[in-house]
């Protein structure tokens, strides 16, 4: 399958994991290694970059994965800013996932602050990677910022409910300058390959997998979906029809002769 291409360099997997609510590390570590990806986010308020030692940092091979801290729980630009640098300053790679997210009942994103963020870390030269609510404008915004992707979300973080801003996402899609990661709310394998079907080029996924009842079979189960779904987005889906259209002739029966 083609490759994932973010700031000139190239994944395999179109897949993205997290690293939260797993029930144990050695969990965690199992689920990762089964979803075939090749991105891990790791929430900066959970680890301690700066500790060699740090017991969830110590179940991630970091030449097997692009470890991507990501602001989680900033408040503003001005927190996760700070988080950045501090990731940066313990020897992390200067990418982030960059989350700013004030509102602690919904955990929606800050438009504003989150657009402000990535004018400020793109020019201190982070490979920023925002998450957003998923609005076209936005996007645009963030893209001729610098950003590296866009991260919309499909629904609130954490809720499974799936791809509801499928619209907005796929004029997101249609208008992008920049690889298109559906971020959030994708809570089961079929709800991911529905956003590659549209033509995202990934997805995020953390909830659904952490809280399955397997979640190394579940890993598998959206690494598959993953793949079917940007497989049927390359070769290209039949357009819905109103009326029936017979998939076989319905003349020339020998009873017609």
């Amino acid at each position: 399958m083609d490759e994932l291409i973010i700031a000139g360099r190239s994944f395999r997997s179109r897949l993205m994991v997290g690293t939260g609510k797993f029930a144990s590390n050695e969990q965690m570590a199992n689920t990762i290694a089964a979803s075939g990806a090749e991105i891990v986010t790791v929430a900066l308020r959970r680890v301690n970059v700066n500790d060699q030692q740090d017991d969830l940092l110590n179940h991630i091979d970091r030449n097997r994965y692009l470890l991507l801290p990501n602001t989680s729980g900033a408040r503003d630009a001005e927190e996760a800013i700070r988080l950045a640098r501090l990731a940066r300053a313990a020897g992390c790679d200067p990418w982030i996932k960059l989350e700013v997210t004030p509102d602690p009942y919904y955990l929606l994103p800050d438009p504003i602050e989150t657009l402000k963020a990535t004018e400020i870390l793109v020019k201190e030269g982070f490979t920023v990677l925002p998450y957003i609510n998923a609005d076209p404008v936005l996007a645009k915004h963030l893209q001729e910022a610098g950003a590296a992707t866009v991260m919309p979300l499909g629904a609130p973080i954490g809720t499974n409910k799936g791809l509801k801003t499928r619209d907005n996402v796929a004029i997101i899609i249609e208008q992008a300058t920049v690889p298109v990661v559906v971020d959030a709310g994708l809570g089961a394998p079929s709800h991911a390959a529905e956003a590659m079907e549209l033509g995202a080029d990934a997805v995020m996924v953390n909830t659904a997998m952490s809280v399955a009842g397997n979640p190394q079979l579940m890993a598998e189960a959206f690494g598959i979906a993953v793949e079917a779904g940007r497989k049927a987005y390359l070769a290209g889906l039949g357009k819905e029809q109103q009326q029936a259209v017979a998939s076989s002739p319905l003349t020339g029966f020998l009873r017609d002769k």
